[in-house]
């Protein structure tokens, strides 16, 4: 069997030592180890003209040091928590998916360079967000260690019941509270007329009907987790535009993912990408892996 791990991908930037050390301190709370991974970006095919062999010597020497400086930040956030090192070489998002199999959880930085630029608009860190076999924390925003509540989307898919035993298990292991939030589009009367905001009509008994359904969603799991104390919240506001909101005081956002990186909706421009792009706190996009199933 595997021991328990969470991979944190750095990239050297100033803002991955945020990453390393959310990371760390994640661990921690879990009581597993921590691998803390950077990928040095190497063309095999366009190297093979480097005749010398020097060029590659020294990127892979500093791309070492990347990784020793981030896991003594590990070490030193988080010191009764084991740190391995990996210097990965290659494609940086095959590299980091390959590893990542079978992990606890992948951390990745919200912003960087080289592998990791601008995970929130493209390529490499948004493929691999998207598509790592195992749940992604994504840390961006306020990364200060125990500010706020937990935060967790809730709808009537099969990953919200995932979404909430990770939620309250987060809460419970911060010592925190929980705010469940579960959006939805009330039937507008035709009186209204069709250029009425959702969001600004009265429908009390279709709240009161919402607010039962969430409470009975969550009576399972405030039993299980008694410690936790919970808000529930109803909103007629999207989804993306209630949790980011939510995000400013909260210390950790939790939304569920359909499998095969489809974060809850479409895979681009649903309320898990969109936090990705203006929550203010860390961004943990829930995955059940296949042995959960």
């Amino acid at each position: 069997m595997r021991t328990p791990t969470i991979i944190v991908a750095t990239d050297g930037a100033a803002s991955g030592q945020a990453t390393v050390q959310w990371a760390a301190r994640e661990a921690e709370h879990r009581h597993i180890d921590l691998l803390v991974a950077h990928v040095l970006d190497w063309d095999w095919n366009s190297a093979r003209y480097d005749f010398g062999g020097g060029h590659f010597e020294m990127a892979r020497k500093l791309a070492e040091s990347v990784t020793a400086v981030a896991a003594a930040a590990a070490r030193a956030v988080a010191p009764g928590v084991a740190v391995t090192e990996a210097t990965l070489i290659g494609n940086p998002a095959a590299r980091l998916l390959a590893v990542a199999d079978g992990a606890e959880l992948l951390v990745l930085g919200g912003r960087g360079h080289g592998g990791f630029t601008g995970l929130m608009l493209g390529s490499v860190s948004r493929h691999v967000a998207t598509h790592a076999p195992c749940p992604v924390v994504v840390v961006r925003g306020r990364t200060d260690p125990a500010e706020g509540p937990v935060a967790v989307g809730v709808d009537d898919s099969d990953a919200a019941e995932h979404a909430l035993a990770t939620a309250f298990a987060a809460a419970a292991d911060r010592g925190t509270s929980l705010v469940a939030i579960r959006s939805y589009l009330p039937t507008i009367p035709l009186y209204y007329g069709a250029d009425v905001l959702a969001a600004t009509i009265s429908t009390p008994e279709q709240d009161t009907a919402e607010r039962a359904r969430l409470a009975e969603q969550l009576a399972p799991w405030r039993m299980k987790f008694p410690d936790v104390p919970v808000e529930a919240l109803v909103s007629h506001d999207s989804a993306a535009g209630v949790l980011v909101g939510v995000s400013h005081g909260a210390q950790l956002i939790v939304v569920g993912s359909r499998g095969h990186g489809v974060i809850v909706g479409t895979l681009l421009g649903s309320t898990g990408l969109q936090l990705l792009h203006h929550a203010d706190c860390p961004v943990y996009l829930d995955r059940q892996r296949d042995q959960d199933k």
